[in-house]
């Protein structure tokens, strides 16, 4: 995956970096290291997001983290043409997508820096971006672009 130094027009998002939790420290973990990893059920394989502590699928407790190349393609969006919070205004305007992974969960994910307009089906591939020394976000973009 792409991981790109510290831009400017991303330093504004450090102030909606959520509190870490036991939860979302290891995926946090590994967007700082420039990965998208997927929580995977141990009793049935299922793959999911967002993290939980038990299987969507089965309800088993045992799960552990696996790497996700995060490609996929666009289930839904919205062009989104007003700053909700400042660090969007760069953006504008934006897409915000369900992206739905090759492994089986969907995320709900924005689509910066755009050059052409995007539709259901569109395969997608993950862009992590850089916001503080520590911390990272996931964005997407068109594959091949």
């Amino acid at each position: 995956m792409n991981e790109a130094p510290i831009a400017d027009k991303f330093a504004a998002f450090e102030e909606l970096i959520p509190p870490l939790t036991d939860l979302n420290t290891p995926y946090r973990e590994a967007l700082s290291r420039g990965e998208l990893i997927l929580q995977k059920c141990q009793t049935c394989s299922s793959y999911q997001y967002p993290f939980e502590s038990f299987c969507y699928e089965c309800g088993s407790t045992e799960l552990a983290h696996q790497i996700s190349n995060g490609q996929g393609f666009i289930y839904s969006f919205v062009k989104v043409h007003q700053p909700y919070h400042p660090a969007f205004k760069p953006f504008i305007p934006y897409t915000v997508a369900t992206i739905q992974l090759d492994e089986g969960p969907r995320l709900l994910c924005a689509m910066l820096d755009l050059t052409t307009e995007v539709k259901i089906g569109d395969r997608v591939t993950p862009r992590i971006e850089r916001i503080t020394a520590t911390e990272s976000m996931l964005t997407y973009k068109l594959e091949g672009s």
